[in-house]
């Protein structure tokens, strides 16, 4: 049998071209970081064009207790790529501090489960009697935890994560628990991001973003963002993701409280050739302040 048939070898934890609207996702220390709490919701259709390529959903709500300074959260997230799936449930909560009379810093963890599924019924063998996919829909949990440190002020912030702690072994079918490739191990992620927004004058800003992923083995991912806005109500941005791809931003915010994003990346490494780019969504809604 040719056993690595039998592993899952994919992307480990989503990627989102508009990072900067949902930084929660990525650092449970940003809950409490507003004095309100809002809705997030991402849609990604990565690499249009190539069968079963992948497709991103999540949601996420966070906010600040009402007298203390602390704030919680939850978010959960669903990533397809043709037989295999991940589904993500979390819960978090934050601590929030003063750092000085500008800055404050929060500390975050969140902790939930992870369900990691494969449907051999969409399997095509090469050996059709192997009987380790034949018409088998396997899935394993596996419990999780993030942690994150958050530091902000009025018009920037920097933020550190690490995701996917426990490193467990995924075990979809016998074997898997001989394994001794690491495969199947879900990796532990780090995240680095940070942001400023330059006021040019009442009506006009700049805002540059990044976010550096890493995860051994794999190398080290920047993604760059510059965004311009237009009276905190109008945006247009332009982004560029290291060995991947560049990308195009545009968005609305109506009354300061609905929020509408899109973009749209285009391939800038060999799998330009297989497809048309990839397309995101994102909504989001604020709620009214419960705090001073």
């Amino acid at each position: 049998m040719f056993v690595a048939q039998a592993k899952l070898n994919a992307q480990q934890l989503p990627i989102y071209t508009q990072f900067m609207f949902n930084s929660f996702v990525f650092n449970p220390a940003v809950a409490g970081t507003h004095n309100y709490y809002q809705v997030r919701l991402n849609s990604r259709f990565q690499w249009v064009g190539i069968t079963d390529a992948p497709h991103t959903n999540s949601l996420s709500v966070y906010g600040p207790h009402k007298e203390r300074e602390m704030g919680f959260g939850g978010h959960v997230y669903n990533d397809v790529t043709g037989p295999t799936s991940r589904n993500g449930l979390y819960g978090s909560y934050a601590y929030n501090l003063n750092v000085n009379d500008r800055m404050r810093l929060s500390l975050g963890v969140s902790a939930g489960v992870i369900q990691s599924k494969v449907d051999g019924t969409r399997i095509t063998l090469l050996d059709p009697s192997d009987p380790t996919f034949q018409n088998a829909v396997s899935s394993d949990f596996s419990p999780d935890a993030t942690l994150g440190v958050y530091l902000y002020a009025s018009n920037f912030h920097v933020g550190f994560s690490a995701h996917q702690l426990f490193g467990n072994t995924i075990k979809l079918f016998e074997e898997d628990g001989d394994d001794n490739t690491g495969l199947n191990k879900l990796k532990t992620h780090f995240y680095l991001t940070g942001g400023y927004r330059y006021y040019l004058n009442l009506d006009f800003a700049f805002e540059p973003s990044v976010i550096v992923r890493g995860s051994m083995p794999a190398p080290v991912q920047v993604d760059f963002c510059l965004k311009a806005l237009y009276r905190n109500m109008l945006w247009l941005g332009f982004a560029y993701r290291s060995q991947d791809a560049g990308s195009f931003l545009v968005g609305y915010t109506h009354d300061d409280k609905f929020h509408f994003g899109y973009s749209y990346d285009m391939s800038l490494s060999p799998m330009r050739h297989h497809n048309t780019g990839s397309h995101e969504l994102f909504l989001g809604m604020r709620f009214d302040a419960i705090k001073d």
